[in-house]
């Protein structure tokens, strides 16, 4: 064996290695790769589970029957959450899906397709421990002295039983309301064709949003097809209130109007529809001066009205009901003049925003009564509490890929508007389907249109 010669300076040992430090992009590899595979295993079980129902129980004669009226925000987020193991419970509807209407406008323009945000009731009613009866159906009358309501099959093909009186222990109403048209009716779709001026009425945030997902598709897909039409298209909001988005801050409402201004959208507050015909709406501006506006596209989003069924109850109660705008109810939901009726959503006239997250909350809450009723009944001691709403916040897409919200933060507001917005305001869109179906559905149709356009056919 070779050893150093004598005198030799000796071999210097090799130096230690630094110990290898945990890469933060190692690490945030690992978290993408953990919450992806967490993500596809979650859909692939909501998905298995959605397809395949659990075995119902039939409807129990001992127990009380529930009947629900209405298949929208109040309607399905009370279904969602009532024990059917409590209640035997039927649903009429003329329409036998939900609809996310938040998301409407998107859809008028092509940038969602209609169908994914619809969530038929049938995948709903089928996950419930107990059968719950749909009559696909529209209620004509409301008797509350006997405790029954008549119903119409309205649906294109018949059912066994057209026309029928169900009778109900409990009657939730929650038919949403009628648009307010002041006498006007839908023009036809010749008529959406003639000129290149859209109008729309109303300066809340369907009708700001509808403005918005207008212009976009004006701006970027209509303009590329059509160019030579690109500078006659001209969008006007019409408002009679002083600004658009009252429930907003000024802030954001003036962010708001400058956009609009940035995007050519004329706004015209103070301004008042008078009547409107075939070609042309006469308005009463702010100087009390009559103009006629003419349009090819007219879009209504002005407010609602109670539906005729609704006004033929309150016609019957009308000593209990004094208001023309809606169902008066208590703390609790309950409607006066009626005894186990209750009305929650757009129906109601209340001291609260005719919104999707008023009915939602209002879903939930009743639930929560029908379950502590159920356990009053059982003997236990429950006290049943009033509906308090929680407002979670305001949100509008104003178009070009902004959106502003106003958010509750300790005793006061966040106002906040831009880019990051308009991505917050499509998660919690996306958040609050009831669905992850309609999510899946949804986000696809985003990427689809961002990839390839919007759809510019016409059927």
């Amino acid at each position: 064996m070779a050893t150093a010669a004598k005198g030799a300076a000796p071999t210097p040992a090799p130096a230690p290695q630094p110990k290898k430090r945990w890469s933060r992009l190692r690490a945030l590899k690992r978290v993408v790769q953990f919450g992806t595979v967490g993500a596809v295993g979650y859909g692939a079980y909501e998905i298995h589970r959605k397809r395949h129902p659990h075995e119902q129980k039939p409807f129990d004669p001992t127990k009380r029957t529930v009947v629900v009226l209405g298949s929208g925000w109040g309607a399905v987020s009370f279904l969602k959450s009532i024990n059917t193991d409590d209640y035997n419970v039927m649903v009429v509807s003329p329409r036998n899906y939900f609809l996310f209407t938040p998301l409407l406008p998107s859809c008028t323009v092509g940038t969602i397709e209609l169908r994914s945000i619809m969530e038929p009731i049938r995948f709903i009613t089928q996950h419930k421990s107990r059968n719950v009866r749909f009559y696909e159906s529209e209620c004509t009358d409301i008797d509350p002295e006997s405790k029954t309501i008549s119903i119409s099959d309205v649906s294109d093909i018949k059912g066994a039983v057209t026309n029928t009186t169900i009778p109900y222990d409990y009657l939730v109403m929650a038919v949403g309301a009628d648009n307010q048209t002041f006498g006007f009716k839908s023009q036809t779709p010749e008529e959406v064709d003639r000129l290149l001026h859209m109008v729309v009425v109303g300066g809340g945030p369907t009708g700001v949003e509808y403005a918005a997902e207008l212009h976009d598709f004006l701006k970027d897909d209509l303009e590329v097809w059509y160019p030579e039409l690109a500078d006659k298209f001209r969008i006007t909001l019409v408002e009679a209130l002083p600004n658009v988005l009252p429930m907003f801050s000024s802030q954001l409402i003036q962010y708001t109007e400058s956009t609009f201004k940035q995007n050519k959208i004329e706004v015209l507050t103070k301004t008042m529809v008078k009547e409107v015909a075939d070609k042309e709406i006469k308005v009463m501006d702010a100087n009390k001066n009559i103009v006629s506006i003419p349009y090819g596209l007219l879009v209504w989003a002005t407010g609602n009205c109670p539906r005729p069924l609704t006004r033929k109850l309150m016609a019957r109660i009308k000593d209990k009901q004094t208001s023309p705008r809606g169902l008066l109810v208590d703390d609790y939901m309950r409607v006066a003049g009626a005894p186990d009726m209750y009305a929650i959503g757009d129906c109601t006239f209340s001291k609260y925003a005719p919104t999707a997250q008023v009915a939602t909350q209002q879903g939930l809450y009743l639930a929560s009564v029908f379950e502590s009723l159920a356990r009053i009944e059982e003997g236990q001691n429950k006290k049943i509490t009033p509906f308090e709403y929680s407002h979670q916040g305001s949100l509008a897409y104003i178009g070009s890929d902004k959106a502003i919200a106003d958010l509750p933060f300790l005793n006061g507001n966040v106002s906040v508007g831009g880019v990051a917005t308009y991505v917050f305001w499509r998660s919690v869109y996306i958040s609050n389907m009831f669905s992850f179906r309609n999510r899946f559905l949804v986000v696809g149709d985003w990427m689809k249109s961002k990839v390839f356009g919007r759809d510019v056919s016409r059927e």
